[in-house]
Formats: structure tokens, C-alpha cells, sequence
């Protein structure tokens, strides 16, 4: 008998090492337990607004229920936009652009300790705009979302392709040279994911009178997560914010804003209409969290 129970538990000991060899022991993967993203649209006014008009603004501004709203005005405008919001407002401020120095021989420019004490919570950088009218580079990007990381600024990351590079087929090579070259010297560990967002700007479709279809947003902006993950980690890209910024308007932000991937919006000049900007407040409102992927 004990003969015959030492050869049951080496066969035992042998199949279970067999099983664990092949990796059918392994735990299967964790129950998804991530909390829904929350929304999040961020007005971009650009070069736009006095102060009567921000105030203007604000006055006819109708926000909706479960969506983070951030105001990105002209930075001379951000103390005017603070004083005009009610007391407890949930409305966050951001700026436009920042410098990656503390301090320094910069005319014209502005640092991260200057755009916090403004108010600024949130701050874009790396769009379009900047990188073809002022030559911003994709290291100029990646040093200005470090320092603002650092400094407790929320940056909006931009990235997006020309019109050239996506008829010639290379979105998805421009998509993850602009995002990898951003991100990666963040070094480790990672950073909050609430902490940073990206926003998807094809540029063919901002102020051109040409939208990206929302498939064609949804695809983009599902690759992009799939090299966050890369990146970070499953885990931590389920909880960071995806942002549409292609001529968002009242009238496609419904469709988009039903995408998994779509998370919210960079607004430009819908932004610039508290009517039409509220409107893609509700769009973003009504998202389900199911969507989410």
C-alpha cells in the first residue's frame, strides 16, 4: 500500500509539474474592476475673447452632470475667467502652452509655477498649431509635458497627422512617433493616469471644413491606447483619457462621443459659443460607461 501511494503522488506531483510547465496553472486574468472613465471637454478659445465676452461666456455656459469641463482661454484671460466662475464652480482652468523652464530669459512666455497661481489646473501641449506656426518639435512636446507633470500641471498631449501623411497611409506611424517620442521620458514610475491626457487631432480636419468620419476617430484613437498600453500597462491606460480634437461640434460630438475609445474633446472653434460648446457637454453627458473598452 505504501508502495502504491508513493507512485500515485509522484504521478500527481509529475502532472501538476507538466501543467505548470505548459502554463495551464497560470491564474486567468483579474476580474475588470476599473471604474468607468469620466469624461472630460476642454475648450481650446486660441487667440479669441475679451474679458466682457469671457465673462459673457460664462454667464450662458450650461455645464452637464458627470463631465470634467476645462476652460483654456488666452493665459492673460485665466485670472478674468477665475473671478467670473461662481464660488465652487467645477469648471478647471487650463492654458494654452508653457514653457518647460522654471525661469529665465524667455520673452514672451510663461512657466508652470506662473500658470498654476493663474489658476490653471489643466495646460495643452504639443497642437497642431503650435508645432507649424512656432516650430515646436516633438522634444520641445516631451520636455513640456515632463515639466508640467513635475510641476502638478494636468497636460494635454496633442498629437495628429497632415492630410499628406494620412492619404499616404502613414497615420499610424506618425500617431506613435509623436506619442512615443512625448511620453517615454516620463521614465517610471508611470504617472497617475489622471494626471495626463492625450488628445487625437488629425489635422487635416481642424479649421479645414473636413471631419474625420467617428469610425476613423475611434480608430486612431484605439491605436493610441494600444501603444499606451505598450507603454504603461493595460491597467493603467483603462484609466486615462482619450480626447477627440478634429472640428468637434455639436452636431457629430453625439456620434463620436458613442466610440469606446473616445473619452471626450479638445474643442476649438465650437468653444468659442457657450450654446454650441454646452451642446457637446451634453453629448459627452450622455456617453455610456459600458462603451469604454
Amino acid at each position: 500500500m505504501t508502495d502504491l501511494r508513493a507512485k500515485v503522488e509522484r504521478v500527481v506531483r509529475e502532472v501538476i509539474a507538466d501543467l505548470a510547465a505548459s502554463g495551464a496553472l497560470r491564474p486567468g486574468p483579474a476580474p475588470d474592476t476599473a471604474a468607468p472613465r469620466t469624461p472630460l471637454v476642454a475648450a481650446n478659445w486660441k487667440m479669441h475673447k475679451s474679458a466682457a465676452e469671457t465673462r459673457a461666456f460664462v454667464a450662458k455656459l450650461r455645464l452637464a452632470e458627470g463631465v470634467e469641463t476645462v476652460l483654456c482661454p488666452p493665459a492673460v484671460l485665466l485670472p478674468v475667467l477665475a473671478a467670473a466662475l461662481p464660488p465652487g464652480s467645477p469648471v478647471r482652468l487650463g492654458a494654452q502652452n508653457v514653457h518647460f523652464e522654471a525661469q529665465g530669459a524667455f520673452t514672451g512666455e510663461h512657466s508652470c509655477a506662473m500658470l498654476l497661481d493663474a489658476g490653471a489646473t489643466y495646460v495643452v501641449v504639443g497642437h497642431s498649431e503650435r508645432r507649424a506656426l512656432f516650430g515646436e518639435t516633438d522634444h520641445d512636446v516631451a520636455r513640456k509635458a515632463a515639466a508640467a507633470l513635475r510641476a502638478g500641471l494636468r497636460p494635454i498631449v496633442c498629437v495628429g497627422e497632415r492630410l499628406a501623411e494620412r492619404e499616404s497611409g502613414a497615420t499610424f506611424r506618425v500617431l506613435r512617433a509623436q506619442l512615443t517620442a512625448a511620453l517615454t521620458g516620463l521614465g517610471a514610475p508611470a504617472p497617475d493616469p489622471a494626471a495626463l491626457v492625450v488628445a487625437y487631432e488629425p489635422v487635416w480636419a481642424i479649421g479645414t471644413g473636413r471631419n474625420a468620419t467617428a469610425a476613423q476617430a475611434q480608430e486612431a484613437l484605439a491605436f493610441l491606447r494600444d501603444r499606451l498600453a505598450e507603454l504603461f500597462g493595460h491597467a493603467w491606460t483603462r484609466g486615462m483619457r482619450l480626447l477627440y480634437g478634429g472640428s468637434a461640434t455639436a452636431k457629430n460630438a453625439p456620434e463620436l462621443a458613442a466610440q469606446p475609445d473616445v473619452d471626450g474633446f479638445l474643442v476649438g472653434g465650437a468653444s468659442l459659443d457657450p450654446e454650441a460648446f454646452s451642446a457637446i457637454l451634453a453629448a459627452a453627458a450622455a456617453r455610456r460607461p459600458e462603451v469604454t473598452r
